[in-house]
């Protein structure tokens, strides 16, 4: 072997796992929440201490694992790597979005200003991050004044999003109505966005709930359908198709049916689990007066998840 070859193998040897993956292998490991990217995420960030990205994708995946605390640590050190990095800032906008539910009152008003500050550099850094203006619009909606929360600065957001995306524009605006408490106003902007842009799924499921949560259960239905008629691998389609029957008590085989065709459908990383889809299952066939039925949904929904309270208190009752 040649003395090339032989420090080539020593140093991969040396550098183990750290050198198994790429960033782009950790990001696809990512996006598909793979239980393997917060190990290898750990590995290449210890292996590559001084690089932001290290850092940007540890913290992504600490999140996903559900370590808010340590996640806002490897952001912080993200940005102080690259102050100007608009994705480091736009991931310690992510972990303190995270973290600031998991801590009390006192805490909340210290970790808010700097969730605000994260993204409001996000889009000073990439102004077409249309994700961190939808934080921040929510941000302003959602903090009182004396932390920086306003309506007019939420509806700037709203505007600036409009400019570059009209669909999401259109969501802006309908989660600014929301708060308003005007849900008609924020229906006929989900409508808007799902004319604006109609092969959108995130837009498709975000106008069908809304028509579960206005009661306009045919609106609903109709909506559903045709999407599971477009597409009959959309599992999220069929999976609402059944969770509007179990809301509204109405087609419940049908519902039945469209809950049985998911649980065969392979699910998407943001999709319900099976787990959910059975409980459904369980409500419609109790709801049919099928007890035995609704009993092993139930059961099969408790078997995935033991700790499911609804599934059991539903199970309580049969």
């Amino acid at each position: 072997m040649r003395i090339k070859q032989v420090l080539l193998l020593t140093g991969l040897l040396l550098c183990g796992s750290a050198w198994a993956l790429s960033p782009q292998e950790l990001k696809v490991q990512l996006e598909a929440r793979d239980k393997k990217a917060l190990p290898n995420a750990e590995a290449y960030a210890k292996a590559n201490p001084d690089k932001a990205e290290a850092q940007v994708l540890l913290t992504r995946a600490r999140l996903q694992a559900g370590k808010s605390e340590s996640a806002v640590d490897a952001a912080e050190k993200a940005v102080k790597l690259a102050p100007n990095d608009a994705q480091a800032q736009f991931w310690l906008g992510n972990a303190y979005g995270t973290r600031i539910n998991d801590v009390g009152m006192i805490s909340k008003m210290g970790i808010a200003p700097k969730l605000r500050d994260a993204f409001e550099s996000t889009v000073r850094l990439d102004p077409n991050n249309l994700d961190a203006r939808e934080s921040l619009l929510q941000f302003y909606l959602q903090a009182p004044a004396v932390v920086g929360g306003g309506r007019d600065k939420a509806q700037a957001q709203a505007r600036e999003i409009a400019k570059r995306d009209p669909a999401r524009g259109h969501l802006a605006q309908a989660q600014i109505h929301l708060s308003d408490k005007n849900n008609a106003a924020a229906l006929k902007s989900y409508e808007a966005a799902y004319a604006a842009k109609p092969n959108d799924a995130n837009i498709r499921l975000a106008l069908g709930v809304a028509y579960q949560q206005a009661a306009r259960w045919n609106d609903a239905f109709r909506h559903f359908r045709a999407w599971a008629v477009q597409d009959a691998k959309a599992g999220m389609a069929w999976y609402q198709i059944g969770r509007t029957s179990a809301l509204s008590g109405q087609f419940l085989d049908e519902g039945i049916g469209a809950l049985k065709k998911y649980l065969g459908l392979p699910h998407g990383a943001n999709e319900p689990k099976n787990q959910n889809a059975y409980y459904r299952l369980g409500q419609l066939h109790a709801k049919a007066g099928r007890k035995a039925e609704a009993k092993a949904a139930f059961q099969s929904a408790l078997k995935l998840e033991p700790g499911y309270k609804e599934a059991k208190a539903e199970l309580a009752k049969l």
